[in-house]
Order: structure tokens, then sequence, then C-alpha cells
């Protein structure tokens, strides 16, 4: 379940809304003005289709109260970070831990050597 730049910028919003009442109930304009206190402009509309595309793929559900819709995530943030990295782990290293392991241990050694 690949998720872009945006959406995963939504979710972090979304689970810093969230991280004092998993409960609370969180809009669209919610997400639109917490991004805009971050330095972040973004269209209501444009937020919108990313968070339906996230409902889409079963990562936000969205439900009624009254005349507004509102949104809760599926999973937190461990759980996918975890999704994400069986689907990095499966794609690029045929669902091999040691693989990938190796490869980022690798990899990190480079990057501190810069």
């Amino acid at each position: 379940m690949a998720c872009g730049s945006l959406e995963i910028e939504i979710l972090n919003t979304f689970w810093n809304l969230t991280s004092i009442d998993e409960d609370k109930d969180i809009s669209i304009q919610d997400v639109v003005d917490e991004l805009s206190k971050n330095g972040t402009e973004r269209a209501y509309t444009t937020i919108k289709t990313v968070m339906d595309r996230l409902v889409t793929k079963c990562i936000l559900v969205r439900y009624k109260v009254g005349k507004k819709f509102f949104y809760k995530a599926t999973m937190d943030r461990r759980e996918m970070a975890l999704n994400m990295l069986d689907e990095f782990t499966n794609n690029f290293f045929n669902g091999d831990y040691v693989k990938m392991m190796h490869f980022v241990e690798q990899e990190t050694e480079k990057l501190l050597v810069k």
C-alpha cells in the first residue's frame, strides 16, 4: 500500500492531531488548519481528495456526524511503518529481511562517511 508524499504528510498531521485523544473527530478543515500552522498551504479540495484516496486504500475511514464528515485512521504510525517496511522488503528484496538489513547497514555506513 504505497503512499505518496502528500498522503504521508496528511497521515503524520492526522496522527499528531490524535496523539493526545485518539478518539478525536478529525475533519478535513482540521487537517488543512494544522498543515497551515506548519507553513504548508494546501487547498481544502486537495486535502479532501487525498484523504478520500486514503479512505479508498482503507488507511482512513470516513463517517458522518450530523451534516459533517470526519475521519479516523485504521492504523497508527507504527503499524503503517511496519506495513510499508513489509512492502519495501517484498518489492526490493523478495521478502528477505536479512538481505534488506544488510543493504540498510551498508548504505548507512556510506551515509555516515559523507
